[in-house]
């Protein structure tokens, strides 16, 4: 779903969807690779409180928590994109970020290792994400920012989850289980 922008005067090159022109991006490891997301869909940033664990629910949903009287589904990013379950550490956080999935709009946490900083990106640096084939699916990279020495890949929050693990989060997210 395409998302209004007040930057007009974007001289990035036309990659579809992909790229979202230059901007503030946060910066966060999962594994021990570096991303980041566009600072607009993110709503906070907290530490990692108690979560309490869905049953039955995929390996990628962490479980859910309590944000001032409503249920937020808490995505492992870690096992979203490596397969490898995060280990919870004193950096450990949950990136609270907005998705838009069909006709509306859901909070999703997203459980990362370490939250580094905000980066200001320009569009010269911003770069259209690799071409691996048909092999790897890449739908959820929005691009690649050049910051200093570092290559990021800024991930598009609405395409790291699937349309059906949207839903089902959502789903748990309006009713969880109380095993």
């Amino acid at each position: 779903m395409a998302k209004e922008t007040d930057d007009t005067q974007s001289t990035v090159p036309d990659f579809g969807e992909q790229a979202s022109g230059s901007g503030q991006f946060l910066t966060f490891l999962s594994g021990k690779e570096l991303f980041a997301v566009d600072i607009l869909v993110v709503n906070e940033i907290i530490e990692v409180v108690d979560m309490t664990h869905v049953p039955k629910a995929p390996v990628l949903i962490r479980g859910v928590i309590n944000l001032r009287g409503g249920v937020v589904p808490v995505i492992d990013l870690g096992a979203k994109l490596t397969g490898n379950i995060s280990d919870l550490t004193p950096r450990s956080c949950v990136v609270l970020v907005t998705v838009y999935s069909g006709p509306g709009q859901q909070t999703l946490g997203l459980l990362v290792d370490e939250v580094r900083e905000i980066v200001d990106v320009q569009a010269s640096n911003i770069k259209p994400p690799p071409s691996l084939g048909d092999a790897v699916d890449t739908g959820f990279i929005k691009a690649m920012a050049q910051v200093n020495e570092h290559l990021i890949v800024l991930l598009d929050t609405d395409q790291v989850l699937s349309r059906h693990e949207v839903t089902q989060a959502g789903d748990i997210a309006q009713s969880p289980s109380k095993n």
